[in-house]
């Protein structure tokens, strides 16, 4: 038997996953709607360097990696070789190894479902993911953010190659190159609430800065994870 307690508890739960679900489809939302602008841009590199639409498409759909599209098709518009648009491509996206064993736990399932669901792995749907601690809500998290990306990423990416290709720098004319850190330090923030936590933060911050002029695009992040894998040890929080 079941008594008023019981029912009010019942609710109760209830709504807090309904207030919970929704303020990660907003999130998502949000950070989905913030990658658009250089998805469109990435478009118009691709005009521009004389790609098909196929290719392009087949960019953003079998990479799906902002950043290693980016330097692969700029290698690529250079004259460069394949397998320098590949290194560089790769060396971007070493960052998914640590993301795939962070959320590894929370999707957890058959081979075949893991490898369709790497596909998303990109910083986004982790970012989204791992803000949460219970495995229910870091996997909705990741998948909502993911599919969104994936969906709005796709859609921008032809509109900037079919109807924005003479834009040239109008992404970063207009200043919207901004709207992905940005969306980023939203989600960081309610994260550095242990000591600790923003000391490890403000290393990390403190090796990409530093590491920036000299070493090319992209391994300043990756040596800025390196730094807070190895320090992360030490942290005195559970």
């Amino acid at each position: 038997m079941t008594g008023p307690g019981t029912r009010r508890y019942g609710v109760a739960v209830l709504e807090a996953d309904r207030r919970t679900r929704n303020q990660i489809l907003r999130q998502a939302a949000s950070i989905s709607l913030a990658v658009t602008p250089f998805a469109a841009a990435f478009g118009v590199l691709c005009a521009e360097a004389n790609f098909s639409l196929t290719e392009t498409v087949g960019f953003s759909t079998l990479v799906f990696g902002g950043s290693a599209q980016f330097a692969s098709a700029t290698v690529l518009a250079d004259s460069g070789t394949v397998a320098a648009a590949v290194t560089a491509g790769a060396l971007l996206n070493l960052r998914s190894m640590a993301f795939g064993i962070v959320m590894a736990p929370a999707l957890k399932g058959p081979l075949w479902w893991r490898v369709v669901v790497s596909q998303l792995m990109i910083d986004e749907s982790t970012a989204i993911g791992v803000a949460r601690t219970e495995l229910r809500w870091r996997r909705f998290g990741y998948l909502a953010g993911g599919i969104g990306v994936f969906v709005l990423w796709n859609l921008f990416t032809v509109l900037g190659f079919t109807i924005l290709g003479g834009a040239g720098d109008l992404v970063t004319d207009l200043g919207i190159d901004a709207t992905i850190p940005a969306a980023f330090l939203a989600l960081l923030w309610p994260r550095l609430s242990h000591p600790d936590q923003r000391l490890i933060a403000a290393i990390g911050a403190a090796v990409a800065v530093v590491t920036a002029p000299l070493l090319p695009a992209g391994i300043p992040i990756v040596a800025a994870g390196l730094a807070v894998v190895v320090l992360r040890p030490w942290r005195s929080e559970p």
